[in-house]
């Protein structure tokens, strides 16, 4: 249960800060926390397996073979083994059997599974070689270290995630193993696996738990969990709290802005939505409930903005690094087709909470104010166009620097770096330290923004140093996180002694501020470690899923059941692929929902849009299934960090996530908009339209959360909610209204294809109707559309056809026919699969569509949306409305105490 019961015997009373705690640890880090030898061992194995995650993504490994001549550098798999025996070992320790079991020791059992857990991992390091020289021809020995192996890693996954995830991998065993069952429906059953061949696809290769997604997060992930654990470590995570609160606190509904926008900034470096809801609601929720939200809604403003933290780059929840993979596009790709949705979604949310307020006449809290609102005004915007100027600057002069001393670039910049790290310390020495205050207390008391931010200037410093890595000097993720988790080791020992120089203390406490940072390095080390354990369990585990679908090849089973469900129509698939991702990511956290939604439903909207004439980028159809999976923590009946705030809130479970659902309909509906308008997701636009791109968006998000809330300028009648969705819409899809004036595509003669195909310009999307009969029944006559993206420009027509296609075509008389593919798991070979090449009647191609580019330009639909908008203005300021709201519906007044 997320509430306990209160002194009345009501079940809503909020959790204890120590209760809270408990469950952040139970959902994260691990609820068991032994005295003794059994915690030092649990801290060492965690100290331990940070250490080595640093020591692999360093330098270190390549230097100390050059010098000793020891093969020292591990190759993936024996990482992976490691980095999987460091996980299974700690979650047997950290995470009790079942919740009567003893948390302040270790039984003797657990023990002994996470030996044998660790070993079994471990067996993979030992014996990769070996393994490498008997593919697909297992022994007796490995296939019993598989058994108990795969027996562990479920058992694990639940200790550490919960059941969910166990019991999908459950599922997806049990089909291959008894795939062929007459119990399972003809649709998807399959031949069935001996244990030999499932254990070696799941466990002996790297085609299953040792996969692509366990390298991940030993490669990436982990580093950047811990960049987030020891960043939060040093006071970066209360810094972003008060920093917030100094900026949005003051306005109507501020706590809430405040929430969103501290959730945002956390959400930066975290990969737990519950921790985020936590960390942060444990101050904001008793402020939001204070200024008039009832528990449900505090709840559930801090839901959507912890939720929507996992889609902010540049960690998205660790899914990120797993979309360089499975799209196969750099990560910088990544960071820039995510960055502009979660920007739009946070911003909307915003002016959300921001009508909940004024609708609601909430009042403000009490800022300090130091100077007149015109002159505050003022300076900030001084502040803004000088954060401006230096970050040019900073980036010419260390161009400058790189260009004049190339050989002595490195050790200049990192001097440079070092200095600019004491000045800010010493600047922050000049103020006191930031203490978190008891949102509890009678009187809140707002700080001021520029008092907040001097006390923490020095850590942007290593967001800097991992951005600066990661954009400009195109660093792999791993190796950038490592130089900024290196400058984080920095900091967290030095910051305290500094601070005690500067501030004149005495040697004595200096030294025990020397301790009390190495303290902190070594608490982030183990937390950051401790962190990673449900991660680690949970890339393992859904490994089990991607070894499944490659194994038995149910993704082409998904996709024709979602095609017989939705009968071709696009919208429907897309409809039907939300509702079974939002199923499958149900309990599951971040990392592991993306593996297993990815693997199973991505591929279905990308083949089947093409087997219906839509064309749909790779990257937009995993970023539609994320988005849905990631849902799945809100909704009920499993949504955890709906939970989560309703313990924090003392409010309703149920009712804070249906709410927060309602809240986050914006996130809903931006898949379905970036899908078909991939402008959204800055794909093939330049900066100037990017810029355009954005402020449309951004109005068009605003539009709809006025529409959703029922308050624009004032309380909004019916028709008015719904003309404003219909600004939304053509603000966001012009394009739908223009393919409803002209078509995108115009027919060419089908004996014309090769010449079509020839002129069309590189990456331009064509559309073939194919017709022919049916291979189970002659007598019926199959016909579908499909799309295909002709990739580069410059080929002959039938060699660009058959290189874009997989299909060879010929010319007879008026007939065009087609050969069957050549290669039937293609799209073509997939989609056409149930026509018959070999019949009488042959299989042809009856129309050739290519894009219609003598359109006119869809913006003209901005026109009657400016028009619509401006009618709604017009009603509602006839009523006395106003942009920020009916003053007389919403008058501000202090907060009372």
């Amino acid at each position: 249960m997320a509430t306990k019961p209160d002194a009345t015997g009501n079940t809503s009373a909020p959790l204890s800060e120590d209760e809270l705690q408990d469950l952040v640890a139970s959902a994260d880090t691990g609820a068991r926390d032994p005295a003794g030898t059994a915690g030092y061992i649990i801290a060492g194995v965690a100290l331990l397996w940070s250490l080595f995650q640093l020591y692999i993504a360093s330098p270190l490994p390549f230097t100390l073979t050059s010098m000793t001549g020891l093969p020292l550098v591990l190759n993936d798999a024996q990482t992976r083994a490691i980095h999987l025996a460091f996980g299974l070992f700690l979650a047997f320790m950290a995470f009790p059997a079942l919740p009567s079991s003893p948390r302040n020791r270790i039984p003797l059992a657990d023990w002994v599974l996470a030996i044998v857990a660790a070993c079994c991992a471990l067996y993979i390091f030992v014996f990769y070689r070996a393994l490498a020289g008997r593919p697909g021809l297992p022994i007796t020995q490995d296939l019993v270290v598989a058994g108990i192996g795969m027996v562990l890693l479920l058992e694990a996954t639940r200790r550490a995630l919960g059941p969910p995830l166990a019991i999908v991998a459950l599922v997806f065993l049990a089909y291959v193993f008894f795939g062929s069952s007459t119990l399972v429906p003809d649709i998807i059953r399959w031949g069935g696996a001996s244990f030999s061949r499932a254990m070696d696809q799941m466990w002996l290769s790297p085609n299953g738990v040792f996969g692509v997604a366990l390298g991940v997060s030993s490669a990436f992930v982990f580093l950047f969990v811990l960049f987030g654990s020891m960043l939060d470590r040093a006071g970066a995570g209360n810094f972003f709290i008060k920093l917030a609160f100094a900026l949005l606190g003051h306005l109507r509904g501020g706590p809430a802005k405040a929430a969103v926008l501290a959730s945002m900034m956390t959400g930066l470096i975290s990969g737990s939505s519950i921790a985020n809801v936590v960390t942060t609601g444990t101050f904001t929720i008793p402020l939001m409930k204070r200024v008039g939200f009832s528990p449900e809604k505090a709840g559930s403003v801090e839901v959507a903005s912890s939720v929507n933290g996992q889609i902010m780059p540049p960690v998205m929840g660790a899914a990120a690094f797993l979309m360089v993979e499975y799209v196969g596009i750099s990560y910088l790709q990544v960071i820039k087709h995510a960055f502009l949705p979660a920007v739009v979604s946070y911003i909307a949310l915003l002016y959300l909470v921001h009508l909940e307020a004024v609708k609601n006449d909430m009042p403000v809290l009490q800022k300090r104010q130091t100077h007149p609102a015109m002159v505050a005004l003022m300076r900030s915007g001084i502040v803004i166009a000088s954060i401006v100027i230096l970050i040019g600057a900073i980036y010419y002069a260390i161009n400058f620097i790189k260009y004049a001393l190339p050989d002595l670039s490195a050790p200049v910049l990192m001097l440079a770096l070092l200095v600019a790290y004491v000045a800010l310390i010493w600047y922050a020495a000049k103020s006191p330290d930031l203490e978190m205050d008891d949102p509890n207390a009678p009187v809140v008391e707002l700080p001021v923004a520029s008092e907040v931010i001097r006390t923490g200037l020095h850590y942007l410093l290593p967001l800097f140093v991992l951005v600066w890595a990661l954009m400009v000097e195109r660093r792999s993720p791993g190796l950038s996180a490592f130089y900024a988790v290196l400058l984080l080791i920095v900091i967290i020992l030095t910051q305290k002694p500094l601070k005690a120089l500067f501030r004149g203390l005495q040697s004595e406490e200096r030294r025990a501020a020397f301790r009390e940072g190495f303290e902190d390095l070594v608490v982030g080390l183990i937390l950051g470690a401790r962190n990673m354990i449900g991660i680690a369990c949970a890339t393992a585990a859904a490994g089990i899923i991607v070894g499944t679908v490659t194994l038995t090849g149910i993704g082409q089973v998904m996709a024709e059941f979602v095609e017989f469900l939705s009968g071709g129509n696009i919208f429907l698939i897309l409809v039907f692929t939300a509702l079974i991702s939002l199923v499958l990511g149900m309990g599951l956290p971040t990392t592991a929902n993306y593996i297993v939604v990815s693997s199973l439903m991505a591929p279905v909207i990308v083949e089947l849009g093409a087997a219906n004439g839509v064309l749909i980028p790779l990257i937009a159809a995993h970023m539609f299934v994320f988005y849905f999976g990631i849902m799945a923590d809100v909704t009920p009946p499993v949504g955890l960090a709906s939970f989560a705030a309703a313990a924090v809130s003392g409010g309703d479970p149920i009712k804070t996530g249906f709410t927060a659902f309602f809240y986050s309909l914006r996130t809903v509906l931006l898949p379905f908009i970036f899908v078909f308008n991939t402008d959204l997701l800055l794909i093939d636009v330049t900066w100037v339209e990017a810029i355009w791109v954005t402020a449309q968006a951004i109005i068009a998000m605003l539009i709809f959360a006025a529409a959703t809330q029922g308050f624009f300028m004032a309380r909004n009648r019916i028709w008015e909610s719904v003309a404003l969705l219909l600004v939304t819409f053509m603000l966001l899809r012009p394009g739908f209204f223009l393919d409803l004036v002209q078509p995108p595509y115009i027919e060419t003669p089908p004996t014309q294809i090769f010449e079509a195909v020839k002129d069309e310009p590189a990456d331009a999307g064509i559309r073939f109707t194919i017709r022919g009969p049916n291979f189970d029944n002659p007598d019926q006559i199959d016909e579908r559309t499909m799309a295909f993206d002709l990739g580069a420009a410059g080929a002959e027509g039938a060699a660009r056809f058959e290189a874009a296609t997989g299909l060879v075509a010929r010319v007879e008389g008026e007939t065009v026919i087609l050969d069957e593919p050549f290669d039937m798991n293609s799209l073509a070979g997939k989609t056409l699969s149930k026509l018959d090449f070999y019949a009488d009647e042959p299989v042809v191609i009856t129309a050739v569509e290519v894009s219609n580019e003598g359109r006119m330009p869809r913006e003209l639909f901005y026109i009657p949306a400016a028009l619509l908008l401006a009618l709604v203005m017009f009603m509602q300021r006839r009523r006395g409305g106003t942009l920020g709201g009916n003053p007389q519906a919403g008058r501000p007044r202090p907060a009372e105490a």
